[in-house]
């Protein structure tokens, strides 16, 4: 007999959510809609909130609403069924994607998500660790990486200030003229376990020289430096030049992704 509850947690209250995701993280790739690192970034914003599930007291799925779309990864041998018969309370009309949550009787979505992992390996990067000295050049290769995004320096300290702050590296990349051009945010989680790729970008200027490709390798050096077993990265699977760089870093193909999607939905 399911006994399912669900909990609305705070930023500063999602560390048993981070836990179970810890705990459920494989050596080779993330499973379902989320890694711990996907809830640290999250929790950069500030009215953020994560749900946790549990049955019978032990955690049973952990998830958020990202936009339209529910994100949630379950534990091994979670009952399903129920899951997606509480989820219905969250997916109300408009949100109308699910990222690791089966629902019944939904579609599967057209666009797929490209799941790529890398295995660690000598490497040779030029990146930097990112500090608060530094914190300002990363946020604002951020902002021309990806135009129309609200990433601020307070949302930096935010995020490094949320109970999953101690899982992130970042790394910082310059130009040769000292110019911020590339940063890459990557998540542990755990010793043996496969870390996270979550975000990466290179400034608009500073596009096709390569520096997108060191801040990877230097993220995924320093996770593995904490014991990772190796870092995925997920992309939208039509981003080309995203699946490129991930590639020339020396990624490998895992498997693509798509999310169930309400009937007529895409």
């Amino acid at each position: 007999m399911t006994s399912l509850a669900r909990f609305r947690l705070t930023a500063a209250e999602t560390g048993p959510a981070l836990r179970a995701l810890c705990e459920w993280t494989p050596p080779d790739a993330p499973v379902g809609g989320l890694h711990p690192g996907d809830v640290g970034w999250y929790l950069r914003l500030d009215d953020a909130a994560v749900h946790l599930w549990t049955d019978g007291g032990t955690p049973a799925a952990v998830g958020f609403l990202d936009g339209p779309v529910l994100r949630v990864t379950t534990a091994p041998g979670a009952d399903l069924a129920a899951l997606a018969e509480d989820a219905e309370a969250l997916l109300v009309d408009g949100n109308d994607s699910s990222d690791g949550l089966p629902v019944p009787g939904w579609d599967r979505a057209e666009d797929s998500w490209t799941v790529l992992s890398w295995t660690p390996r000598e490497v040779s990067s030029r990146a930097v660790q990112v500090t608060e000295a530094n914190a300002a050049d990363r946020v604002m290769v951020h902002r021309s990486a990806w135009p129309g995004s609200t990433f601020t320096l307070d949302r930096w300290h935010a995020m490094k200030g949320s109970p999953a702050g101690a899982l992130a590296v970042e790394t910082l990349v310059r130009t040769p003229a000292g110019e911020p051009a590339a940063t890459a945010t990557g998540w542990f989680a755990g010793v043996g376990r496969c870390g996270l790729l979550e975000p990466v970008g290179t400034h608009a200027d500073h596009r096709g020289h390569g520096y997108g490709r060191h801040a990877v390798l230097g993220a995924c050096a320093a996770l593995v430096d904490r014991g990772a077993s190796a870092v995925a990265v997920v992309t939208p699977s039509s981003l080309a030049p995203a699946v490129a760089l991930y590639r020339s870093a020396g990624f490998t193909l895992l498997r693509e992704n798509r999310d169930w999607v309400r009937p007529g939905g895409t």
